[in-house]
């Protein structure tokens, strides 16, 4: 009780100081500190009372991101640089996951100066049209902002699902749309988070994974079922642990799903244990897939080291790491045992296997030489043949139908914003998505460099820059670092006025993302998982030595996951970083676990169950290692009040430590009251985090003009 008062009257201050006009930072809550004893280390946890996001908490985390929005919103050209990138940013109109389906083509569409991705279709004849539009939804709820989760077309493009969700929360309601009329046929479906949607072939039934209704937050994000759904009335469960009838044992803590392909007669229920990457597929026919005792057949188990698949027809191609650290390309025809699979494709060295789509003319693959991308081509009976990209850059999407020939390759670069391509076999065919204004990606250099950890292993290292930028200058650095998810090329539109106001971008490709495959990935998971912060020290200080910056200029920023690598590089280097932008994270792995979203992310980072798991935790677990006197950077640290990834009382612990630590540079905790994890954001919060992030930056590199007002 003493402590509530406490942070109480902190955030009274607080808001007292704003109603001064007093640009004044609230204090840090004082520690409540929780001793434990685990596997004889002796742990203290100085904010466990944080965790109830009570009042008090929530208060203090307000007050903080008010004083915040304050102090950078006084930067004088902060507001010119805000302008610039909403302008620029606006001139564009991005598209995202495209699908075509009976002749349609669907895809998602941010219009010149929209706020949100709305859902847009596009006949064979006619003009684009709007199917959902998420500025009405805002306008109809009071101004909260709304966003599309993820949607699904149905095979014959007569009917589609869209999860929206609300302030950033991503807890979708599920619509189902007719798309000729654009009429609401079905829904809002609660606790369809996920979606995991797979239409039937005549479009009469939905597969959909849907959360289970629960009190205990535990269980909130990891219990769900796979259900059928004939869009009357409630869905049927079908697959998942409350299915007992079924010969598929799903345990609470893993999902499953039942993914149908159009044109095929093949079902595939898929397992999943959390994040973990390698999945357990069980085939059976589709006319039976609704059953709850459907006959599934075992294909795959996570020892395979299957991640994903491919169907067309009764052939089954499979992507996996097993004896294979860049990927291999099995095959196999349903109904049959895994150890009847050929090689399509095997290893091949100095190339990355990353994924395969299936069309009626043959596979499409994706591969990464480095961090750039190639499309192989593989039709029944013939070599494999490469198809030449239009430029040197990233597939970062690729859809295909296996009824159909051809593939919509998304394609883009560092510089050159995404485009969608048709091919149809012999060429690619530009299908003028979205709004591109005149820009000149020639003004903009990219580097390529590696840098040596310490360790000696080569780090791919990438720079941004305009031509004739000054050296040494200051450069913002990303880096992520988990799950095996990677840093490919691509365009960013609010980077560019950073780089025309003489700065430099970054992206260092850190072990634990899967940039190189297999063996990177687990370079820097578990035991070695202080490989991720340590080969983004080592970027940052072959930047330095090759001159392309100084440490008082250097900054780092990532977020999530990749604030466990933000986390522990600030604090192993805390001399190597002028400031860090650490953006909604993972900031206590020793926690993590007791929160809703912590079961299914066990597999990546591992439980304090074990000894060996409580061990790889502490060390990657930033507010563990906050030492008092110690001098660190100046940090700004984000988060959302709404999100369902990392909760607020992570990024908000880790701010208080560091707050506490006696540390002479600044603590920043920029907040967000409608927003989440970052996903459904709006355009106009991107922007402000971006211009904040830039200001911040520019600010603590010395820039003339560009401290706060005093």
């Amino acid at each position: 009780m003493i402590r509530s008062v406490l942070l109480s009257s902190i955030a009274a201050a607080a808001l007292a100081g704003a109603a001064q006009g007093a640009p004044r930072q609230p204090p840090p809550p004082a520690p409540t500190p929780v001793t434990e004893t685990l596997y004889g280390v002796q742990v203290t946890d100085p904010y466990r009372g944080m965790e109830s996001l009570d009042a008090p908490t929530i208060d203090w985390l307000k007050a903080e991101g008010r004083y915040t929005r304050e102090l950078l919103g006084s930067i004088a050209p902060r507001a010119a640089l805000f302008k610039e990138i909403v302008d620029f940013s606006a001139s564009f109109g991005p598209v995202k996951d495209v699908q075509v389906f009976g002749g349609r083509t669907f895809y998602q569409e941010q219009a010149p100066g929209a706020d949100n991705f709305n859902l847009v279709v596009r006949d064979q004849s006619g003009p684009a049209r709007t199917l959902v539009d998420v500025g009405k939804l805002r306008a109809a709820h009071g101004g909260t902002p709304y966003a599309i989760n993820y949607y699904q077309a149905s095979p014959d493009g007569s009917r589609v699902g869209v999860g929206v969700s609300a302030g950033g929360s991503e807890a979708a309601l599920l619509y189902i749309y007719d798309v000729a009329s654009g009429a609401q046929l079905a829904g809002p479906l609660d606790r369809a988070d996920f979606g995991g949607l797979s239409w039937s072939d005549d479009a009469r039934t939905l597969f959909l994974i849907r959360l289970q209704k629960t009190d205990n937050p535990q269980l909130k994000y990891f219990n769900s079922t796979d259900q059928v759904w004939d869009l009357k009335g409630e869905p049927r469960d079908v697959l998942g642990a409350p299915v007992k009838a079924s010969r598929i044992v799903v345990p609470p803590v893993m999902g499953a799903g039942v993914e149908l392909t159009p044109g095929s007669n093949v079902a595939l229920a898929v397992v999943q244990n959390g994040v973990q990457n390698e999945i357990e597929i069980w085939t059976g026919p589709v006319s039976t897939a609704g059953d709850p005792a459907a006959p599934w057949q075992p294909l795959t188990k996570r020892s395979d080291g299957v991640t994903s698949g491919a169907v067309h027809g009764d052939d089954i191609y499979l992507l996996s790491h097993k004896d294979a650290p860049t990927f291999q390309i099995l095959h196999v025809k349903a109904g049959q045992p895994l150890s009847a699979a050929d090689v399509v494709l095997p290893v091949r060295p100095g190339r990355l296997v990353e994924s395969i789509d299936a069309a009626a003319d043959g596979l499409y693959v994706q591969t990464r030489e480095g961090l750039y991308s190639h499309l192989l081509f593989i039709a029944p009976g013939a070599p494999v043949r490469e198809i030449a990209l239009p430029g040197r850059g990233s597939i970062n999407g690729l859809f295909t139908d296996p009824r159909r020939p051809g593939a919509v390759v998304q394609f883009e670069s560092w510089v050159v914003p995404a485009t969608f391509y048709a091919w149809d076999g012999t060429r690619f065919t530009n299908l003028n998505l979205g709004a591109k204004p005149s820009y000149d990606p020639s003004a903009y250099d990219v580097i390529d460099l590696t840098a040596r950890a310490k360790d000696g292993v080569a780090v791919p290292l990438t720079v941004m820059a305009k031509k004739g930028a000054r050296r040494p200058g200051v450069v913002l650095m990303r880096a992520y670092g988990s799950y095996g998810i990677s840093y490919f090329p691509a365009f960013n539109a609010r980077a560019i006025p950073f780089l025309n106001r003489d700065a430099a971008w970054a992206t260092c490709n850190v072990r634990g993302g899967g940039e190189l495959g297999e063996a990177w990935r687990l370079g820097g998971k578990d035991a070695s998982k202080p490989n991720t912060w340590r080969d983004l020290i080592a970027c940052g200080r072959a930047l330095v030595a090759q001159g392309y910056t100084t440490p008082d200029k250097l900054f780092i920023t990532g977020g999530s996951a990749g604030g466990i690598t933000m986390g522990r590089s600030l604090e192993e280097a805390p001399e190597l970083f002028a400031g860090v932008i650490d953006q909604v994270p993972a900031a206590d792995p020793l926690r993590m676990e007791f929160t809703p979203n912590g079961p299914p992310n066990i597999p990546e980072f591992g439980s304090i169950t074990t000894e060996a798991g409580f061990k790889n935790l502490y060390e990657m677990d930033s507010l563990a290692h906050v030492v008092k006197g110690a001098q660190y950077p100046a940090v700004m640290i984000t988060t959302g009040l709404n999100d369902p990834r990392v909760a607020p009382w992570e990024p908000a612990k880790f701010a208080a430590a560091l707050m506490n630590s006696g540390t002479s540079k600044p603590v920043l905790l920029r907040v967000e009251e409608q927003a989440g994890h970052g996903i459904g954001s709006t355009k106009s919060q991107t922007d402000g985090l971006v211009a904040d992030t830039y200001a911040f930056v520019f600010w603590r590199a010395g820039r003339p003009g560009w401290a706060p007002a005093e």
